[in-house]
């Protein structure tokens, strides 16, 4: 939870002094020494969660830091669900998630800590759909990634997509995901496999957002999902539709906020309860302009100007 470090007090007075007022009981408290009233403290500020939000979360904690010296933002990821978990153990002031919270965890946070988690939206990403960079397919639709990633899908070869991957590569599409503590993986199998369906036997599954990108550009046969800000040179990111047939679209910030995208999402941050002065005032910052701003420069979509303090 939030910590404050104060300087140490000034040692102005004899050890003969001092000695005496421990003898006559007497104990003089500071903040900042004596006679010296320009003392900080130095706020710590504890966040962590999302794998997909803490290159942002850093970028803010280190823009943050030079606007108020006085604060430091600890930032850490781990996925969603670490965040939550510290989030109802009352050990972090802020969880980063790229997805909800759900009920049966909100529970768990009032029973052991007496406080409801407080949810702000901090931004928006478009969750990207990632092949090899010289696989020649530029679109997809859902039911075509249900099909792939579902238990008992149907697609398992490139070729049933009308895909010959160049150079002799195998015609076998790898699948690439994430760990199950991720809210990238709880996203992606509500949106695209459907609710209560599961993935299918002998996904290759990745601590990281960055890990499934760097895995696919290294494997003419992969598919894998992740963050759109998580893109390179060496992967490519398909267009998506709803249905085949439909007009797909890339995942951009324009079409993200004009929800043409079909599998964007929302980036949460929740607090346990009323934040702490220090928190409440950095999440202002990160709904104000320049906050937003930095979410723009790291590859996200920030926040539509209604949404703005």
């Amino acid at each position: 939870m939030i910590n404050k470090q104060k300087n140490n007090p000034k040692k102005s007075a004899s050890f003969t002094k001092i000695l005496s007022f421990i003898v006559s009981g007497v104990i003089l408290l500071s903040c900042g020494g004596t006679g010296d009233d320009s003392s900080t403290e130095l706020v710590i500020i504890q966040n962590t969660g999302s794998d997909t939000m803490v290159n942002l979360a850093q970028a803010w904690a280190e823009e943050y830091a030079k606007i108020d010296s006085n604060v430091s933002v600890e930032v850490s990821g781990g996925g969603s669900g670490t965040g939550i978990a510290a989030l109802i153990n009352g050990t972090v002031d802020i969880a980063n998630c790229s997805r909800k919270i759900e009920p049966e965890e909100i529970e768990k946070a009032k029973l052991n800590t007496g406080k409801e988690p407080k949810e702000y939206m901090v931004g928006y990403d478009a969750l990207a759909v990632y092949v090899h960079k010289n696989n020649p397919i530029e679109e997809i639709s859902i039911e075509q990634l249900a099909e792939i990633y579902a238990e008992n899908g149907k697609i398992v070869k490139w070729s049933q997509l009308g895909v010959t991957l160049p150079d002799g590569a195998s015609d076998e599409i790898i699948l690439v995901s994430r760990q199950s503590n991720s809210g990238t993986y709880h996203y992606f199998r509500e949106a695209i496999l459907g609710h209560g369906k599961d993935f299918r036997l002998g996904t290759r599954d990745l601590h990281g957002s960055k890990d499934v990108v760097e895995l696919v550009s290294k494997t003419p046969g992969a598919i894998g999902y992740s963050g759109m800000g998580y893109a390179t040179p060496a992967v490519k990111m398909l267009k998506v539709c709803k249905k085949a047939g439909e007009t797909a679209y890339e995942p951009t910030v324009e079409n993200t906020l004009n929800f043409t995208y079909p599998i964007a999402r929302p980036l949460l941050m929740y607090t346990l309860g009323e934040p702490a002065a220090a928190v409440q005032k950095y999440l202002d910052w990160i709904h104000s302009t320049a906050g937003q701003n930095v979410v723009k420069e790291t590859g996200y979509v920030p926040l539509t100007l209604m949404h703005l303090k």
